[in-house]
């Protein structure tokens, strides 16, 4: 082989770059052929090797092995050339301590880009565990993404420059204070993301409302700087990381594991409606099974008290009586007592509220045992329709601010009038 070069140089001696090209080239080739042998062979033995012992739920697993792997194998080239170059003859000792520093920058680089989808691929296996959600590790690595990156553009610049690296870090210690400038925003992230992680206060999954963020929907994602947000229109929004930790905000977390979504809802009632009931109303309202067993206590809680009255000899305005609305507020709270979507183990109450010039509030407050937002209204719905279609069995009306009657009366003898006058 030696004999054949010397033969070679000596019949491009007329031509004084001739025999470095040649050198040069075949130096090319070699590292072309390093890295076709590499890719084609090495890699797509490993492969399948990974195919035949990856069981089929592991497949993806694999695959994204395969991701990490080709780009380790771009280094091949690379070493190839730094070891050759000294071979090729005739060269400056600049240039090839150039070429040298350039493979020396790209095998770093190319090895930290390698590192970086092997801590993506940590973090999808991990993102596979049941608690993963509760404790994500995304933040942490990229964290350190950043500071493997920062460590390799140092080490480059130092390659590059011919320094030590040593001596470009040490004079960095120097610029604490401008690094912190710098970084403020990635320190502040990274203090509230640990914070988030340890407290549990935000997860993957939660549904949380920032108005300030216009935030209100789905996390979707939790990263080192943002949090991303899916909202209920679909519209995506990051919020920043460190702002979970300064500014307010509600996660619906709770009513999710709760099992309950609490139903506070209305009906405001025409006050003008609320009488008392005679002794024949009183006894049609046995017809509600839900209610017969408050009317037969309600009865002898009111005989024991009017008895008393005329034992003392007291006006029989004195006396009590049933009213239409305790009657009806009775009957809604046995109503959610018995629904089967109602949660049991909740507060339930049915409350009046301060009176107001838009009628008498009659609150209903209650969970449902179905938090899906879908199944949440249809439960509230149907609710409420019983309610207001049920309203005048009792003879309750419910406010509104227009009433139809005087406009329909108006509007007919208007009608008639003009008829007249025709």
């Amino acid at each position: 082989m030696l004999d054949q070069l010397e033969t070679l140089q000596a019949a491009l001696a007329p031509y004084p770059w001739a025999y470095p090209a040649v050198v040069l080239v075949a130096l090319l080739a070699a590292a072309w052929l390093a890295n076709w042998l590499t890719k084609r062979v090495l890699l797509r033995g490993i492969q399948r090797a990974l195919r035949a012992t990856t069981a089929r739920g592991e497949a993806h697993g694999s695959h994204v092995q395969m991701r990490v792997i080709p780009r380790l194998a771009n280094v091949v080239p690379a070493l190839v050339i730094a070891a050759g170059i000294s071979m090729v003859p005739d060269l400056p000792a600049q240039v090839v301590s150039v070429v040298r520093a350039l493979c020396q920058a790209f095998i770093v680089l190319t090895v930290a880009l390698s590192v970086s989808r092997a801590l993506d691929l940590i973090n999808q296996v991990y993102e596979r565990r049941p608690d993963a959600r509760n404790k994500p590790i995304k933040g942490y690595l990229q964290v350190a993404k950043i500071i493997m990156f920062v460590l390799v553009a140092i080490s480059i610049v130092a390659t590059l420059i011919g320094a030590q690296f040593l001596h470009i870090l040490t004079g960095l210690g120097a610029a604490t204070a401008v690094l912190m400038l710098i970084f403020q925003d990635t320190i502040l992230s990274l203090v509230a993301s640990v914070q988030i992680s340890n407290d549990g206060r935000v997860r993957i999954g939660d549904w949380i409302e920032m108005p300030s963020q216009n935030a209100d929907g789905d996390v979707i994602d939790i990263a080192l700087h943002t949090v991303t947000v899916q909202n209920w229109d679909k519209t995506i929004t990051t919020v920043p990381t460190k702002k979970l930790i300064s500014d307010s905000f509600k996660n619906w977390r709770g009513m999710s594991e709760s099992g309950g979504r609490r139903i506070k809802r209305a009906l405001y009632l025409d006050q003008r409606s609320v009488r008392f009931l005679d002794e024949g109303e009183v006894a049609r309202m046995h017809r509600f099974v839900l209610i017969d067993g408050y009317l037969e206590r309600k009865a002898a809680e009111i005989r024991e008290w009017n008895a008393t009255l005329a034992e003392r000899g007291a006006e029989p305005v004195n006396r009590r009586r049933v009213t239409n609305l305790g009657t009806f507020r009775a009957y809604v709270e046995q109503y959610l007592r018995h629904h089967p979507s109602i949660s049991q183990d909740m507060t339930l109450l049915v409350r009046q509220l301060q009176p107001t010039a838009e009628g008498l509030p009659l609150e209903v407050y209650c969970f449902s045992n179905d938090t899906a937002w879908a199944a949440y209204e249809g439960i509230q719905a149907d609710i409420f329709d019983h309610l207001l279609a049920i309203l005048p069995e009792f003879g309750l009306r419910v406010y509104q601010a227009m009433g139809d009657a005087p406009l329909d009366v108006n509007l007919h003898r208007a009608g008639s009038s003009s008829t007249a006058a025709r």
